[in-house]
């Protein structure tokens, strides 16, 4: 590919600084540009709720590559840089500044946004969203042995900062409408688990609630839900779920459903636009149908797939959908995917907090959850690759070896 191309990144994100790195290791010699909108290089999300926000690890901790490595590599980081506009026809992109850069192959990255809560009181000060390192930065000095925090939503975000916040003193309530949290992602009875387990912690739980107002002069002092409750309050934190940052892309006449649209090669409907990470609803072969996922490990692994097809090496995305998840002394990973599912079957006691947990679909596993249990991950991954029906009894059986139902069908 001649050298004097330039290939333009826009969204300086995992998913954006893995598919620059990936076009160095595979020899591209032309103009790399990764335009951020944040001031920071990039960096990894997941430590911003968890070890970040608790002070635990700075910054370089969680950053996807060392300071100097955008220089050694030849990329432009362009950090605190806005795109107002992509235009495909032209194959050029415009900067706030009012700059045009021209390209040849173009991956959006752009990520997604925190929904917002609509109700009164949403903008008093002390109401917190986590999405950026600065929203952590401001979280961590709302949070103290002092604070009354409430969080809105049991979702990961919500989840995760709930136990770091307890695990840094704090007072911790968490409202959710749900019966559980998670209950969305994990069904009711894994759900259950995690209600316990922040419980357990002195989490002041509130399910099957909503939230009517927040209360305050100018800063919140206190949360009304629904059924009349009123929670005091020092700081808010909202994790209601996330939006695709689809702008740029709707406006630049890109297939948009609940993301950019992209095809197994991750090719949008432009020829020489792409998308990866939480922006990207992306065909899977394996499930027939377009996923979008909203984890670390798509962003890690969709960008490196989009620069390789940016380079005409026709590679597809068909990676099993995995995530992790640390609360308090309780880790765990999932991979598959299970929107759906007729039963959970459990391989150890869920009340020990050392089990693995698998979602059965038509009698065979769509998804599995190790939960303090570990170095299962290849077997786990072997299982949901062979999609062989199996009985509920083997899989619940710890001395039936995981790898041997991957190569067995039920007698």
């Amino acid at each position: 590919m001649p050298a004097s191309q330039t290939f333009l990144i826009v969204g300086a994100s995992l998913a954006g600084a893995k598919a620059a790195e990936t076009l160095r290791a595979e020899g591209f010699d032309g103009r790399v540009v990764l335009l951020g909108d944040e001031p920071q290089r990039p960096y990894e999300r997941p430590p911003l709720s968890k070890e970040y926000l608790r002070g635990e690890k700075d910054f370089d901790a969680a950053a996807v590559h060392s300071a100097g490595f955008y220089d050694e590599q030849q990329i432009e980081l362009r950090a605190s840089t806005v795109v107002t506009g992509v235009d495909p026809g032209a194959s050029e992109v415009t900067l706030s500044s009012g700059e045009r850069i021209g390209y040849d192959r173009l991956l959006v990255a752009t990520g997604a946004a925190p929904r917002r809560l609509s109700v009164p009181g949403a903008d008093l000060d002390g109401v917190h969203y986590l999405r950026s390192v600065t929203d952590a930065d401001t979280l961590r000095h709302a949070i103290g042995p002092s604070s009354e925090v409430v969080v809105i939503g049991a979702g990961w975000i919500g989840a995760e900062v709930a136990a770091s916040a307890r695990q840094l003193g704090a007072t911790v309530a968490m409202v959710e409408l749900a019966a559980v949290p998670l209950e969305r992602v994990l069904g009711p009875e894994v759900g259950a688990i995690y209600r316990d387990l922040h419980a357990e912690h002195g989490v002041d739980l509130h399910f099957g609630v909503g939230v009517d107002a927040l209360l305050g002069s100018t800063a919140v002092e206190a949360v009304r839900l629904s059924d009349g409750t009123v929670l005091s309050a020092t700081a808010v934190v909202v994790g209601v779920g996330v939006t695709p940052r689809v702008e740029l892309a709707e406006a630049a006449g890109l297939a948009v459903d609940n993301g950019i649209v992209v095809d197994e090669h991750l090719q949008t409907s432009a020829p020489g636009v792409f998308a990866a990470g939480d922006v990207a609803n992306a065909f899977h072969p394996r499930y027939g149908t377009r996923i979008r996922l909203e984890h670390w490990s798509a962003a890690l692994n969709q960008g490196p797939v989009a620069a390789r097809n940016m380079l005409g090496k026709a590679t597809v995305y068909d990676r099993t959908p995995y995530f992790f998840s640390d609360q308090y002394d309780f880790g765990m990973e999932y991979r598959g995917w299970a929107p759906s599912f007729e039963q959970v079957v459990f391989r150890g006691e869920p009340a020990s907090r050392a089990f693995i947990a698998f979602w059965l679909r038509h009698g065979r596993v769509a998804a599995a959850m190790n939960a303090n249990v570990w170095d299962v991950g290849e077997s786990i991954e072997a299982l949901l690759q062979a999609g062989r029906p199996v009985t509920p009894a083997r899989l619940a059986d710890p001395e039936v070896d995981l790898a041997e139902l991957a190569v067995s069908s039920t007698p």
